[in-house]
């Protein structure tokens, strides 16, 4: 009998085997999508495998019902490697595999239709969900006119779209919280019409014309980097990875091209990554200006038809180079030749939630295997990634000077606060040695970025009576103040909103304490709105404009920074976003607002993230011919990761942080993997963080005392989302007895209390 291994989209580590109909036989192979009952309803899922097996079987094994895809959506290459990530990461398959699966064409859905394999109300809408995006679309209707009864937000909303002509349902909730309820008292007045239509498509980045470009003269840095990269990828060289460790404005950028130029000319494909979505317009256009339109971009915002097309388009082989953030990792590249991660010590390429892979990692994996040539890039590299240099496992390519031959690495000064009191502003943290330098700035016709690593507008909003502090009620955490539109009361006053930046709650400022009652509510703290607003009113004629999460949704972002790009921005605000890859050579100034906020983070790597930020922002400075400088105020102007920020010495502080880290037993000089427990109950978490700690605890011994059980603790976030948290540690020295350990504790996590949940996260980044 032919059976087939298929994974489905459940939490479970296992795949499903299925018998395959005589009449499927010839469709069926791994990397297809296959149509078949699970329990009651009908689910799609991926073949790993096709067999021949007589059994006996526990059970009477269910057929298949379809071939969804004529041929097979993931290849051998990357279905093998999505497998190794699901163990790696101990993952369920279905799961890791849905992060690389396109959209299923809605013409496929309704062969399934007519043929009657697809049936049941259940089944049709799980199809569709993870096919085709559907969005609500509300227009005016032109017969009726408005009552005279409309109030507050159907009121506003109506004027909206009688404005505007259309909008989705999900765009007024952005500035309405009860859109949906006053659109539908619109719908049933007659005011308004529902309609539902096709997601449109996240910005592809090439709805305009680009200049082809004329490739610089490298220098003789980057063309030694260049040569190297090209032998590995000629395979004349021992060496095929590396770490391109290139101070900002190097020219990384420039040697990426070079080698996706002899990566095509030897008929391979390229893949670059990037750590933020808003990185990748600005390096797409490089692309585009080298290789044409030829280029696949990849990232979660990205509508379902435009992932849809990429993948279609690298699977076929017609392109070759795909570009994107974390997710583009999974992207079905063909002739995989050429692999590059660009700030290769960001975060962000670690996934938080669902499946908690790295990205960075990850990729390091899928060139190993596939035989690819692999370039890590950063200016800041990460102490894991310098590690392996020294061991000899990544080739080490500098680049000591800016490419620019007329630029050179800004001056730094440090300010401190303890000393230097408060500018014309009155706020501490725009201190008068930074108010004179922006000063000076605007006076020459220059730019200025300001790094606040804080967005809102006050970080806290306290009780003038009690002193209690307004925080989240489901997280642990204070709430931020954000400047707003005014009540539908008129009360201006209190036009502002509190929100959560953990779990989204977001409401208006209360009219009294919650403690006390008492109507005096103040706001403490500095966050970008509130440092944009103290730079507009102390600098009236500058433009002035804001760079965070808040104001950089969809093309708003990419709007923002062609402005900065040419020139219609004086001063620039942001949280990290403005730390990376820009490139303004009218940018002569960069003020870091507060340098300590990063250091204070009970987490191990807090030293090197803070020495990171600093010098990827501080590099945004002189990166042409104007001269640049550096403003980092801080209370602690003695720490090292201040200091050698300073220098931009770099080496020195990978040094320290080595000796550090061998001292502390912390990566890269072993192993990490956390236990992550929460529940809503506080008791029924801490019962199953403490029963795992004893199991775990009990075990240790077996495993000749190489793994450190260190927990269960209170996570330092201690309730997240309603959630209490708690976390278990597990160290080793070496990766087998860590991993057997997880081994024998996984089938535990299973029969935990149905309330608790409770994941494995290995090689964890994020330890708040």
């Amino acid at each position: 009998m032919l059976v087939a291994d298929v994974a489905v989209p459940v939490p479970l580590a296992r795949a499903f085997t299925y018998e395959v109909p005589e009449h499927l036989a010839a469709e069926t192979s791994a990397g297809a999508r296959v149509l078949g009952d699970f329990g009651r309803r009908q689910v799609i899922g991926v073949v790993l495998g096709v067999r021949e097996d007589a059994g006996p079987f526990a059970h009477p094994l269910k057929p298949l019902r379809a071939v969804v895809d004529a041929t097979p959506v993931l290849p051998k290459e990357l279905l093998d490697f999505l497998r190794e990530v699901a163990a790696y990461y101990y993952a369920p398959i279905g799961e890791v595999l849905r992060l690389a699966l396109p959209a299923l064409e809605r013409g496929k859905v309704a062969e399934l239709e007519k043929t009657g394999e697809l049936f049941g109300e259940t089944a049709l809408k799980r199809v569709r969900r993870v096919g085709q995006a559907r969005e609500q679309v509300v227009r005016a209707t032109a017969s009726l006119e408005d009552p005279g009864t409309l109030r507050g937000q159907a009121r506003e909303i109506l004027a909206l779209v009688r404005a505007g002509g259309e909008v989705t349902i999900t765009k007024l909730g952005e500035t309405w919280k009860n859109a949906r309820s006053a659109v539908k008292k619109l719908e049933g007045l007659g005011l308004v019409e529902i309609t539902v239509r096709d997601k449109q498509d996240g910005e592809l980045h090439w709805d305009t014309p680009v200049t082809r470009d004329t490739p610089p003269e490298l220098t003789v840095a980057q063309a030694e980097a260049t040569h190297a990269i090209e032998a590995a990828l000629a395979g004349t060289s021992e060496e095929k990875g590396f770490l391109l460790f290139g101070i900002t404005g190097s020219g990384k950028t420039e040697v990426y091209l070079r080698a996706i130029e002899a990566c095509l000319a030897r008929g391979k494909g390229a893949l670059v990554m990037v750590p933020e979505i808003a990185l990748t317009p600005q390096l797409v256009g490089r692309f585009r200006a080298r290789f044409g339109d030829d280029v696949a971009v990849v990232h979660s915002a990205l509508g379902e038809k435009a992932r849809h097309q990429m993948h279609k388009r690298l699977l076929s082989g017609e392109l070759k180079v795909a570009i994107g953030a974390r997710s583009a990792l999974f992207a079905p590249v063909p002739d995989l030749g050429l692999v590059i991660v660009d700030e290769e010590h960001d975060g962000s390429f670690k996934q938080e939630e669902g499946v908690r892979y790295g990205a960075r990692d990850m990729a390091i994996l899928r060139a190993h295997r596939s035989g690819a040539a692999l370039v890590l890039g950063s200016a800041t590299p990460s102490i894991e990634a310098f590690e392996l240099t020294r061991k000899g496992k990544l080739g080490l390519l500098r680049l000591p000077m800016r490419a620019n031959q007329a630029a050179t690495l800004p001056e730094v000064r440090i300010v401190d606060l303890k000393k230097n009191g408060a500018g014309p502003t009155g706020e501490r943290c725009l201190s008068l040695p930074l108010h004179r330098a922006i000063e000076e700035t605007l006076a020459k016709g220059e730019q200025t970025i300001l790094f606040l690593n804080r967005r809102g507008h006050s970080p806290v909003v306290v009780c003038g009576g009690c002193g209690t502090v307004a925080t989240c009620k489901a997280c642990s955490v204070s709430l931020t103040f954000h400047r707003g539109r005014a009540r539908t009361d008129g009360d201006a006053a209190r036009g502002g909103r509190v929100r959560c930046h953990y779990c989204g709650y977001d409401d208006f400022v209360p009219a009294a304490c919650d403690k006390c009652a008492s109507p005096k509510l103040l706001l403490e703290g500095l966050g970008t709105e509130k440092l944009e607003e103290t730079l507009a009113t102390a600098f009236p004629t500058a433009r002035v404009a804001r760079l965070d999460r808040d104001t950089a949704e969809g093309k708003k972002g990419e709007r923002l920074l062609e402005r900065m790009r040419v020139g219609d921005i004086d001063i620039l605000v942001g949280t990290q976003m403005v730390t990376k890859g820009h490139d303004y050579p009218n940018v002569t100034l960069v003020g870091v607002v507060n340098a300590d906020a990063a250091l204070s983070l009970p987490d191990f790597r807090a030293s090197e993230r803070a020495f990171q930020l600093l010098v990827q922002v501080a590099g945004r400075a002189g990166r042409h011919e104007r001269k640049g400088q550096v403003l980092i105020q801080t209370y602690n102007p003695d720490h090292p990761a201040i200091v050698l920020a300073s220098r931009h010495d770099v080496g020195r502080f990978l040094e320290v942080e080595l000796k550090d880290r061998s001292e502390t037993r912390y990566p890269p000089f072993s192993r990490l993997a956390l236990l992550r427990i929460d529940a809503l109950d506080l008791g029924a978490a801490e019962q199953a963080a403490k029963h795992l700690a004893d199991a775990l605890h009990a075990m240790a011994p077996a495993r000749a005392g190489h793994v450190d059980v260190l927990g269960p603790t209170p996570a330092p976030l201690a309730r997240l989302r309603g959630r209490y948290r708690f976390r278990i540690m597990l160290r080793s020295k070496e990766r087998g007895p860590l991993r057997a350990m997880l081994g024998a504790i996984e089938a535990g996590l299973r029969e935990l209390d149905h309330r608790v949940r409770a994941i494995i996260d290995v090689d964890p980044v994020g330890m708040m």
